[in-house]
């Protein structure tokens, strides 16, 4: 029987999906699938880069990719023993294994044994695998996508076996681009130059990506840790050059699996950073137009995404003021954090610091922020100072933040391609890698 998911405005049945495009995706099995993670993604956050990035020179609020995608949603809560709130890792987990897990497992189930996920599936059935994430490549997703470990902090550990614990002997990942050389390149150990010795390219600047051939793996480490937030990094689109490299990478005739993570989305949420997080929000869209054209082209690959969790509470319209204005953030070219830090090197004066707080923000200070930015201690740590700049942009968009941390909302699904229908409708994250296993198998 087919059921009505209003929120999407798509039709589903046993076998077929009818988008809002009249585009008719079959449930046959895939040769190809794409699993991509917005690491921290809520609700909120599709609808605000909604608004975000609606032409204002049209009177109708344009969709969105995410809203074209959007088949279902699922619930993230963790194993009990971690309550309804998860982290990163428990998530992942979930989300690459099938199995609930404690907050902080890479790999595991709540009694620590590792767990089967569907990227070794894929990897045990011949198919080319790989990765590419704005994080390191090390951290709570991919990892638990790869690696096995009881701590996702234990990042020296968790580089060690992406090299160390093999499949049938193989490395279990072909492509690998992101974040991390500090875990790869360290005084004990040169992960980097065993890769290579390996057969694997390795490159650790983006310009370098159309140099990869397919003659063999590949590892691209582009930062220390995790890429440069999108609205300060050399390449803003990141996220879309990383993904088509890595398709180019992995295609053959067996078939490959493939993870995206944009990471950041959860880093902003954290941060309680609504102009990075559309930022990085828009990075992750503009990947997704390619590959919603790429897979018109490719129509035997699945495409599925979700989120994690949902970070922050974000909400838009804040303090019983009826109102969201994003406009403003189209003109704040340079995140927060690296406002901070400009000002610190600088040794900037109190008046000067208000001319360029003002400057980078393009919009006028009230006289109680005025105050507040010549009272700013610059001894004090980054982060309370960053917090100053994010209240004047909250108060003139009027965002609202409920936490640092997470939140036990349910996330979003979204999926094209062969297979799409067995993600329609709620479901549990473990659904998600439940039904992977099955189209893999």
């Amino acid at each position: 029987m087919s059921s009505l998911l209003l929120s999407a405005c798509v039709i589903v049945t046993p076998d077929i999906v009818v988008n809002k495009d009249d585009v008719i995706v079959t449930s046959e099995r895939p040769k190809n699938i794409i699993m991509i993670v917005s690491d921290g993604m809520g609700p909120a956050y599709t609808t605000a880069y909604r608004y975000y990035a609606d032409d204002p020179a049209t009177t109708q609020l344009d969709n969105t990719i995410f809203d074209q995608w959007h088949i279902g949603n699922a619930s993230t809560y963790p194993a009990e023993v971690s309550g309804l709130v998860t982290d990163s890792a428990a998530s992942a987990t979930a989300l690459s294994s099938g199995i609930k897990s404690y907050n902080g497992a890479i790999g595991l189930d709540a009694n620590k044994q590792p767990v089967n996920t569907v990227l070794h599936r894929a990897k045990s059935k011949g198919m080319k695998t790989g990765l590419a994430v704005t994080s390191q490549i090390v951290h709570a997703t991919p990892a638990a996508y790869v690696a096995h470990n009881e701590s996702r902090r234990n990042y020296n550990e968790i580089a060690d076996s992406f090299f160390d614990d093999r499949l049938h002997g193989s490395i279990k990942v072909d492509v690998m681009l992101g974040g991390g050389t500090d875990y790869f390149i360290r005084e004990d150990r040169d992960l980097t130059a065993e890769f290579v010795a390996q057969g694997y390219q390795y490159i650790d600047d983006y310009g370098q990506l159309p140099r990869l051939n397919t003659k063999g793996g590949a590892l691209g480490l582009f930062a220390p840790s995790g890429l440069p937030w999108a609205l300060d990094d050399t390449n803003p689109t990141r996220l879309k050059d990383m993904a088509q490299t890595a398709v180019r990478l992995l295609e053959n005739e067996q078939g490959y699996f493939l993870l995206l993570e944009a990471s950041q989305v959860d880093w902003a949420g954290h941060g309680r950073d609504i102009n990075s997080a559309m930022a990085e929000m828009h990075d992750l869209h503009v990947m997704l137009e390619w590959l919603s054209e790429y897979q018109q082209k490719h129509p035997d690959t699945l495409v599925v995404m979700t989120a994690d969790h949902s970070t922050g509470g974000l909400t838009l319209g804040a303090n019983g003021d009826y109102r969201w204005e994003p406009e403003i953030l189209h003109n704040i070219v340079q995140s927060v954090p690296s406002m901070i830090e400009f000002i610190k090197a600088s040794a900037l004066t109190p008046q000067q610091r208000l001319a360029y707080i003002q400057s980078a923000l393009q919009f006028d200070l009230t006289e109680e922020e005025i105050q507040a930015v010549f009272a700013m201690d610059m001894s004090a740590e980054n982060r309370p100072l960053e917090a100053v700049i994010k209240a004047f942009i909250d108060r003139k968009t009027n965002t609202g933040w409920t936490t640092w941390g997470h939140t036990a909302v349910d996330v979003q699904v979204f999926a094209i391609g062969p297979g799409a229908s067995k993600f329609a409708g709620h479901q549990d994250n473990t659904d998600i890698a439940k039904s992977i296993f099955e189209l893999l198998d």
